[in-house]
């Protein structure tokens, strides 16, 4: 829903929402992007990434996985080419000022595609991660294939790529609140709608990127949130209800979204959704 909840979809073109990219990126951040470490940790130990990994973070957003990864040694780069707003944050997180006074060894963030990370000093990476779950919207896994396309020059042959999906919509709670943003974007449903996620959507894209599938996990990543406006703002963080917003406004969708959360509020006014998110490991031929 990530970087990665899911993959970003926030536009800096004329068909944005009516939205402030800088507070989401923050929302993002500070809410949303914790929601996934347990997926980040469960991928690092059965990788045993550590002090000898060569990391290139695809869609890396904030850097919070970039930051887990670099904290167990490895040398990380991160790629982000939809968001400039998250990535200054994972500047911040990663590269702080005064510019590598005390920047983690061997970091580099770029903003782009993969090949804008590399040069010819660059040694091939033995790790690569593209942690924002497809498996949400119609289509949301396009721009993965064009992304892993321009990775896998970058890395080792046999080094594996891992990518995350969300799990089955029976394990997933938080898959009744992201139909709200389907029903509220009906006039743009051909741009992209909710879906289930399918068994087999990383084994495909990993497939038709030339990558060879060598095993899998699924991890439980529930949704906690202190009360319902921290829940609205987690959620709106991720872009999946953008397209919700330009159909309407940004009152309709936060009063709907809120009304959507109510069941799984507790008495304490805390919000938890149980969800399971899917990670498949690939093999760069």
């Amino acid at each position: 829903m990530t970087p990665t909840l899911v993959r970003q979809h926030l536009s800096h073109t004329g068909s944005s929402p009516r939205v402030d990219l800088w507070a989401r990126a923050r929302d993002w951040s500070e809410i949303q992007e914790r929601m996934l470490v347990p997926l980040y940790e469960a991928v690092y130990e059965r990788l045993e990434v550590g002090s000898g990994t060569r990391l290139l973070g695809l869609g890396c957003g904030s850097g919070l996985a970039l930051l887990m990864a670099a904290a167990r040694g490895a040398a990380v780069t991160g790629v982000e080419a939809s968001s400039p707003e998250r990535l200054a944050l994972a500047r911040q997180r990663l590269l702080p000022e005064p510019w590598g006074a005390h920047a983690r060894a061997g970091t580099r963030l770029t903003v782009g595609s993969p090949g804008d990370a590399a040069d010819a000093e660059t040694p091939a990476y033995s790790l690569v991660t593209a942690f924002e779950p497809i498996g949400c919207l119609a289509g949301d896994s396009e721009g993965l294939g064009e992304l892993l396309q321009g990775a896998k020059p970058l890395a080792e042959r046999g080094a594996p790529v891992v990518l995350a999906g969300w799990g089955p919509p029976e394990r997933c709670t938080t898959s009744s609140v992201l139909r709200v943003a389907t029903k509220l974007a009906d006039p743009l449903r051909s741009a992209g709608s909710w879906r289930p996620a399918l068994r087999d959507d990383l084994e495909e894209v990993a497939q038709r990127s030339g990558l060879r599938p060598d095993g899998s996990g699924r991890v439980a990543c529930p949704f906690g949130y202190a009360d319902v406006d921290s829940a609205v703002r987690g959620l709106l963080s991720t872009g999946l209800f953008d397209a919700a917003i330009s159909a309407t406004d940004p009152a309709q969708v936060d009063k709907e979204l809120t009304e959507a959360l109510h069941p799984y509020q507790r008495p304490d006014g805390t919000v938890w959704m149980p969800n399971v998110f899917r990670y498949l490991i690939a093999r760069v031929p």
